[in-house]
């Protein structure tokens, strides 16, 4: 049936009321609003949940992508065919993936994911080679029943695409396309024969596929076949003509085949995702707008009033057609469900920057489909096409694929779950490599690898294949026992601290601080007068560095137990010799740790803090040849003795070296610090301990290194060797056999060979190994994020030449502001593990974990979080695997030192606390996690733990307020006296 009759005033009364009760226009405007205000990290965090019971998992496939066999069989030529042997294009989709000769392996493909269901479209050419029922092609029909068959033999349904972009070239020769109004039947009449031909076997149908892209690209920028440009009204035409097709082939299923058949038919939409360049209602009206040019276009006429958006209107006017009030009604309702399109195609990269309306894209699907619900009354969303890509020179391991898969499948469980969309089925895309359009052969977006330089295109599973069949097992994400927070308490000695790269150093008194000798003027106006010519000799304290007491006073309100600094090498002995020795700046020191000590805080104290290219030794020193010089290492050590001597009273906790083991450092300057790190220790050992009862080592940088998957045991191969070259560098010799690894020294002397490199890595002589074996009290990491890793090539920028491996991140972790720092809490408890198998029953300590954030963010909300989780995982490390963790400490003090990273902040001069701090504060209180309703764990009160924490006890309370109230009294009293013997001397005058 076509526009006008008696249909028209059954539809109009259903048009009206559903538009009683839908949502308004332009309901998706406060999308923007709602999820700016979503609890921030926790809204990222990844959500483990499973998708609801029936939901349908499906890939999918175009024709002209995969089939190949271009004029096999009676097929036509398609406008691809014939725009691919045009212009600049280097290649063709000829062959494709063959997948018309291969029926088969798609099959086995399919059965291998394990999906419900498989969307491939239908070829208009191969069917109906000159694009009209008379020339119907019996051979490419029974192409489509075989695959149909073989579906139904293996309970996979079929989603099938009536039109998928390779339109009959005779079609656009002899009336220009879709341009022409002719189009509108001509589907009609080929969307009749496949309802008729195939329909018994399919439930659901999408008549085009994207038609933003066949209207703009096609007809408008000529990206796309058939390439034409330079028209810009023609695109919206072209639109107005797709949506009267749809209509048409809609109507036709309604009125003849939904009875029998009982399918649903829907157009494919597909968008990006927009988010505001300026937090402004400007900036989300402008959003909206780039939507509405997009996906509203085609979905506003389909799913709310038979007509454009407003948007489209206002800026377009007389350029954009019209429809009469029986066109509207005859389109508006014809979409039984809404296939969303999402994914790199061209629907998201706009190309054109006129549709971002000054805003910018992004790839939040969660959003989107929100958007979808509230612009259009929360119909049932069936996403068709959805994923990624690879490099075109990428084979079976494609982890970048991978991890976005997961995302926009972690993102539609969250929408399903948080915001009550109504998802009933998910589509990866695509099944096969294959030609990709505009892209050609230079991206590979498939499941499964084909290999084109074969004669028969084998294909072969891709890891993002194997990580869809295990989700599709699992219907989702369930969450497992060590996905769980734990419950529990740390051991009452464990030591909580606070570190810094290096404390605020001022070594000019603030108080008390004038020699000068000063009269009181009793007989006059009571002023003091300065004595001229007069002195004190007076001793300075450490109470008169104001800068001292206030950070030990920050650091005292942290209820932290230790707090950990380095010390500066260079200023200390500016010249490098100990003679020669800074003693001001050691008095300073000294006093810091003296008075951390009197609130019952230890000291940790680093020696030396690798500080990367910058250089963090004396002038002379560096001058000398730095760490590469044997004397570098000898006055090290003769540094190293004079602070044992100087502060060591005070300090029970020594670090060495702070994160030496930087992976760009040359092998030979590594060695050199691991001897400078074991003379130190030695020299403690023998000349320190026994007087000063402390401890010593080093700290360790350790990040952990992830597998990028692990279906197999090869996969682990590649994060072993980085852990190995990054820690086991320096933890090895130290901690282990008292040589560097194994794997790293064969993995050197490998590519040596191989490449011509000269990756050096010197060789312990005995009398060195017998040094550095064993200088160790307890093993230290700093750790602040997780990588992943795999052997292949994908990111020349993140590829390690050197260890041959390609990093990356997982995109469903919560991205801090530091480049490549994500927050993965998890990481840390692996990185504990990782050293408890090593080094079996070690005392560890997390020297330093930390995240960057805002420094202008005083409400640290991401800080806050990745403390709770990160010490929850240490938690897990000790209660549940047995680490012998001894102490956990946060980075960093505060901004001043560390920028982004302190969990103080500054305005100007005066020093501001963060929400961490309190949060930090909590944990602290109850050692850990306490279930709701436990008692508060008990432990001993002493002043001195085993561990160097110190707990301030009741008799020096008491001794220091005894003191205060003194010292109180006799001021009152010398007040007292000095009034009245004033007071006497005017009376008496």
């Amino acid at each position: 049936m076509g526009p006008g009759g008696s249909y028209h005033s059954c539809k109009e009364l259903m048009v009206s009321h559903l538009q009683r009760t839908s949502a308004a226009p332009g309901a998706g405007l406060h999308t923007w609003d709602r999820f700016s205000k979503l609890p921030y990290p926790k809204d990222k965090a990844f959500l483990y949940d499973t998708f609801p019971d029936k939901f349908m998992w499906a890939v999918g496939t175009a024709a002209y992508s995969v089939e190949g066999a271009w004029e096999k069989d009676g097929k036509g030529k398609s406008i691809w065919d014939t725009f691919t042997r045009g212009g600049t294009r280097v290649s063709r989709g000829d062959v494709g993936s063959d997948s018309y000769h291969n029926i088969k392996g798609d099959l086995r493909a399919l059965q291998q994911l394990g999906v419900s269901h498989y969307r491939f479209s239908l070829s208009w050419p191969r069917i109906f080679p000159n694009g009209t029922k008379e020339s119907y092609n019996e051979k490419g029909v029974e192409y489509y029943k075989s695959l149909i068959r073989g579906l139904k033999e293996i309970k996979v349904q079929p989603i099938v695409t009536l039109y998928h972009w390779d339109l009959p070239d005779s079609l656009q020769n002899l009336f220009g396309g879709w341009s022409n109004s002719v189009m509108v039947e001509l589907f009609r009449e080929y969307a009749d024969f496949c309802f008729k031909t195939f329909g018994s076997d399919v439930k659901f149908w999408i008549t085009i596929d994207n038609p933003f892209v066949v209207a703009w690209h096609g007809y408008g920028t000529g990206v796309v076949a058939p390439g034409i440009k330079n028209d810009s009204d023609l695109p919206f035409g072209v639109g107005h003509n797709l949506l009267k097709a749809h209509a048409a082939a809609w109507h036709l299923y309604d009125d003849r085949y939904r009875s029998s058949q009982g399918g649903r038919v829907s157009m494919a939409l597909a968008s990006h995702w927009i988010k505001p360049s300026r937090t402004r209602q400007e900036s989300s009206k402008a959003c909206q707008c780039s939507l509405d040019f997009v996906l509203g276009w085609f979905a506003r006429p389909l799913f709310v009033d038979g007509d454009y958006p407003p948007c489209m209107k206002r800026n377009l006017t007389h350029r954009l057609p019209s429809f009469t009030k029986a066109e509207s009604l005859y389109i508006n309702g014809t979409a039984d469900f809404f296939a969303l399109s999402h994914g790199p195609a061209l629907s998201f990269q706009l190309i054109n920057d006129s549709l971002r309306f000054g805003q910018t894209e992004d790839l939040g699907l969660r959003m989107l489909l929100y958007w979808v619900r509230a612009e259009y009354n929360n119909p049932p969303i069936f996403v068709v096409e959805s994923g990624w890509y690879g490099s075109g020179n990428s084979k079976t391991k494609d982890a970048k694929h991978m991890y976005y898969l997961k995302r926009f499948i972690m993102e539609t469980l969250k929408a399903i779950r948080f915001e009550r969309v109504n998802v009933i089925g998910y589509t990866a895309w695509s099944l096969l490599d294959g030609y990709e359009w505009y892209r050609e052969y230079g991206i590979r977006r498939g499941l499964f690898y084909v290999d084109f330089n074969t004669p028969d295109l084998k294909r072969e599973p891709k890891t993002s294949a194997t990580f869809y069949s295990k989700l599709i097992e699992k219907n989702g994400f369930p969450q497992l026992p060590e996905n769980r927070p734990a419950q529990g308490v740390f051991p009452c000695d464990f030591a909580w601290g606070v570190a810094a790269s290096s404390i605020q150093v001022d070594t000019i008194p603030t108080q008390f601080a004038d020699p000068s000798v000063y009269i009181w003027n009793v007989s006059g106006n009571g002023e003091l007068k300065k004595v001229p010519g007069v002195q004190a000799h007076r001793t300075r304290h450490c109470a008169d560095y104001g800068i001292i007491l206030q950070q030990v006073s920050h650091v005292r309100d942290m209820q932290v137990s230790h707090f950990h600094f380095s010390l500066n090498w260079s200023s200390i002995t500016p010249t490098g010799q100990v003679s020669d020795a800074n003693e001001t700046l050691l008095r300073y020191y000294h006093c810091f740790v003296s008075e951390l000590r009197k609130v019952n805080i230890s000291p940790v104290v680093a020696l030396w803090h690798h500080t990367g290219k910058l250089s963090s030794l004396p002038a002379p020193i560096e001058a000398n040849g730095g760490w590469q010089s044997e004397e570098t290492v000898q006055a090290f050590a003769e540094y190293a003795r004079l602070c044992f001597q100087r502060l060591g009273a005070h300090v029970k906790l020594w670090i060495t070296l702070n994160e030496p083991n930087d992976e760009d450092l040359e092998y030979t300057m590594g060695h050199q610090l691991l001897r400078a790190h074991a003379l130190a220790w030695h020299i403690y050992d023998s000349e320190f301990r026994k007087a000063q009862g402390g401890k010593a080592s080093l700290v360790l940088h350790m990040d952990w290194v992830e597998p990028a998957f692990s279906f197999n045991r090869e996969d682990v191969e590649p994060a072993n060797r980085v852990l190995d070259f990054r820690v086991g560098w320096f933890a090895e010799p130290i901690f282990g056999s008292g040589d560097y690894p194994v794997v790293m020294r064969n993995w050197l002397q490998q590519r040596n060979n191989i490449d011509l490199f000269n990756y050096h890595l010197p060789a312990f002589s005995e009398e060195d190994r017998m040094l550095v074996k064993g200088t160790y009290d307890f093993f230290a990491i700093s750790h602040f994020t997780t990588s992943m890793v795999y052997d292949g090539v994908e990111d020349k920028y993140t590829f390690k030449d050197k260890l041959q491996v390609q990093l990356i991140s997982d995109v469903t972790w919560i991205m801090s502001s530091r480049r490549n720092s994500p927050v993965v809490p998890w990481g840390l408890r692996k990185a504990l593990n990782w050293v408890n198998s090593r080094y079996k029953g070690v005392p560890i300590y997390v020297m330093a974990n930390g995240v960057q954030e805002d420094i202008a963010r005083f409400n640290d909300s991401l800080r806050i979080y990745y403390l709770y989780n990160y010490i929850n995982e240490a938690l897990k490390a000790y209660t549940l695997d047995g680490v012998h963790l001894k102490g956990y400490f946060a980075y960093a003090f505060s901004d001043q030192r560390d920028p982004g990273f302190g969990m103080y902040g500054h305005v100007q001069e005066e020093v501001i606390s963060k929400s961490s701090v309190g949060h930090y504060q909590n944990i602290i209180r109850h050692n850990g996690f306490l279930p709701l309703g436990t008692a508060q764990q008990q432990c001993p009160r002493a002043s001195v733990h085993d561990s160097g924490r110190y707990v301030l006890t009741k008799q020096p309370v008491v001794g220091f307020l005894s003191l205060v109230s003194s010292c109180m009294l006799i001021t009152v009293c010398l007040v007292i006296y000095y009034g009245v013997k004033r007071h006497k001397l005017i009376t008496k005058k």
